[in-house]
């Protein structure tokens, strides 16, 4: 392929949503191959980082879903901060429709989770997982339509998911932390004022604000609150806009305004997208399915996971605006429909990342050890997702000329 070539992929929307499908699909194949030692071998390495006494001694695998997966809630908490500061979340009107399919695509999905693990004390802890919605697949899936997509579908979709995104960083810091320890607590509060006050004091050079971002990161992973919660704890204070001044040939001063944020959010999007997410969804998605059958696949949890995101977030995502625009709360954008709008609904079923995120939390790191793998239940659950959803829009959106004519 020539570099050409890998340039128009990269710029593609589609893009990311397939790279993170093909490194899935390529853990799943090395995992039921002759190289799943290697697989297991490989994210289950020790890396340790020494410095005197203090080490921090993990597997491979971890390294990722803390370390790196700390950068993406970085990103994810840029983007919350620009929508909500002068993107399309700082209209309120604006927040209701997709607010409420964010709702009802968190409550209902955990809801039937909960109700076939209730008996279950150790399976309940992956009540969250239906939860989830993976934005770069959705996305991805829904830029394969092309310009049939009205502009309302796509920020319709991006602001339910930014508000998932909520959801789920307020699900982690209440629900999956372990014992705490308030020394590190205190050592993270420390590093808190010394953002606000960098912000409050105008500081500008985000490298200043990543280097207490990372003291930060070590303290909330001895602190036992979820260490990729520094991300987004670190993208609050990053400046939205400063200003610098520099004087011209004649002396005169002149004073240039320039956004820290959005610099820093173009910066992390493309190592975001094609590099960490890809490997995050290589070490986490590679599932044996040498002995599964339908005992596995219908057990409570990854039953309970897959109903949760292929049914669940429909009805709740579609139901949840479907009551708000009778009740009068809001209305549907002219540009949608309500075969657009389940469409839509459907592809939110597309939890991928995001489930396998909280999975890892739910029983990986608590220490629970399941005789089922709760990945059979995400996966399958997003793939009908996908299809189902694509195929809704497929057939419910306007031919190409009618769409570029209501949008104009």
């Amino acid at each position: 392929m020539s570099s050409q070539a890998i340039k128009k992929f990269l710029h593609h929307e589609s893009a990311s949503g397939i790279l993170l499908m093909g490194t899935a699909v390529l853990a799943i194949i090395f995992a039921n191959s002759p190289l799943s030692s290697y697989y297991n071998l490989l994210i289950d390495t020790p890396v340790v980082v020494a410095i005197g006494n203090f080490t921090i001694n993990k597997p491979l695998l971890l390294w990722v879903n803390d370390g790196l997966m700390a950068v993406f809630f970085l990103l994810v908490g840029l983007e919350l901060k620009r929508e909500f500061v002068e993107g399309e979340l700082a209209t309120p009107s604006n927040i209701i429709l997709p607010g409420l399919g964010a709702v009802g695509g968190m409550v209902i999905p955990a809801a039937i989770y909960v109700f076939l693990n209730k008996d279950d004390p150790a399976a309940i802890q992956g009540w969250a997982i239906p939860a989830a919605t993976d934005i770069a697949f959705a996305l991805g899936i829904l830029s394969l339509l092309g310009s049939r997509v009205p502009t309302s579908l796509k920020v319709f979709l991006t602001s339910l998911a930014i508000f998932d995104d909520v959801g789920a960083i307020i699900i982690i810091a209440l629900f999956y932390t372990s014992k705490i320890s308030i020394f590190a607590l205190i050592f993270c509060a420390f590093c808190i004022i010394l953002l606000w006050w960098m912000n409050k004091k105008g500081v500008s050079t985000t490298r200043y604000y990543v280097y207490v971002g990372i003291f930060m990161w070590v303290a909330m992973l001895k602190s036992g609150v979820h260490a990729t919660l520094a991300g987004v704890v670190l993208a609050i204070f990053i400046p939205m806009y400063s200003s610098t001044t520099t004087k011209d040939s004649s002396n005169n001063t002149q004073t240039h305004k320039f956004s820290p944020l959005k610099i820093m959010e173009h910066e992390l999007h493309k190592s975001v997208n094609f590099v960490i997410l890809p490997i995050f969804a290589f070490c986490n998605a590679g599932v044996y399915l040498g002995n599964v059958g339908l005992e596995q696949i219908s057990h409570s949890i990854p039953a309970g996971i897959a109903l949760g995101l292929f049914v669940g977030k429909q009805i709740g995502v579609f139901g949840f605006c479907w009551l708000g625009i009778k009740l009068g709360m809001t209305k549907l954008p002219s540009t949608m429909s309500w075969g657009s709008l389940y469409g839509i609904a459907a592809l939110c079923g597309v939890g991928f990342t995001m489930s396998l995120f909280i999975g890892s939390l739910a029983f990986e790191e608590t220490g629970v050890n399941m005789v089922v793998d709760e990945r059979l239940g995400i996966l399958l659950g997003s793939l009908l997702s996908g299809i189902v959803g694509y195929f809704v829009l497929k057939v419910s959106l306007p031919a190409k000329g009618v769409a570029a004519a209501r949008e104009s």
